[in-house]
């Protein structure tokens, strides 16, 4: 697979193997157009007016894939620096151990899913793998482009913070059920595992 693009640390993504060129979306009017439509539907959950959605796709950069490019890899910090609003084509999210095989397809996304929002606003590692299924075009914004928006208008972009914590909690207060099913699980199953012990003792 090919390797995951990179953003420079200016407002715009810096070309790689991944994306063999990026330009400012606001250049294609029809992609623009579909990014902010896309920023303003309930599965982005950012609850951004269109002329705020606007404001944002400004400062994004249209980044095309290969099919089977990896966008991002799980534990990779130096592609830390951006998130990526999927406009065309899936992309597959696997999660699992850095370098093994042994790796779960927990979700294949397609357009209008936001990835990559967790990185691109505390700059740590990539928590998931993510892979084009197919030919994948999006929208990307940079933590630089992020930062010059805060500057040049800074109640879009507290907006746009504010809609990415909520979906990062919506996603954790997910986690979180998901564990307490699994605790569940794990004390029925041990339960009947006690009392099979108790048959065999008896």
């Amino acid at each position: 697979m090919q390797p995951a693009s990179t953003f420079s640390d200016s407002a715009a993504p810096a070309p790689a193997p991944a994306a063999s060129y990026t330009r400012p979306i606001s250049e294609n009017p029809v992609l623009a157009a579909l990014a902010a439509d896309l920023l303003r539907t309930p599965q982005a959950l950012l609850q951004l007016t269109t002329d705020e959605a606007m404001c944002v796709v400004a400062y994004m950069r249209l980044v095309p894939y290969a099919k089977g490019t990896v966008l991002f890899r799980r534990g990779d910090q130096a592609s830390s620096g951006f998130m990526l609003l999927i406009l065309e084509g899936e992309v597959s999210v696997e999660a699992g151990d850095n370098g093994s095989t042994d790796t779960v397809e927990i979700a294949v996304l397609g357009a209008g899913s936001v990835i990559g929002e967790m990185s691109l606003l505390d700059g740590a590692p990539r928590s998931a793998t993510c892979t084009a299924v197919s030919v994948v075009k999006a929208a990307g914004l940079s933590r630089r482009g992020l930062e010059i928006m805060i500057d040049e208008h800074p109640r879009v972009a507290a907006k746009l913070l504010i809609g990415l914590a909520q979906r990062i909690g919506d996603r954790l207060r997910a986690m979180d059920d998901q564990i307490q099913i699994y605790a569940q699980l794990n004390a029925s199953l041990q339960q009947q595992i006690e009392a099979l012990r108790a048959k065999v003792r008896a």
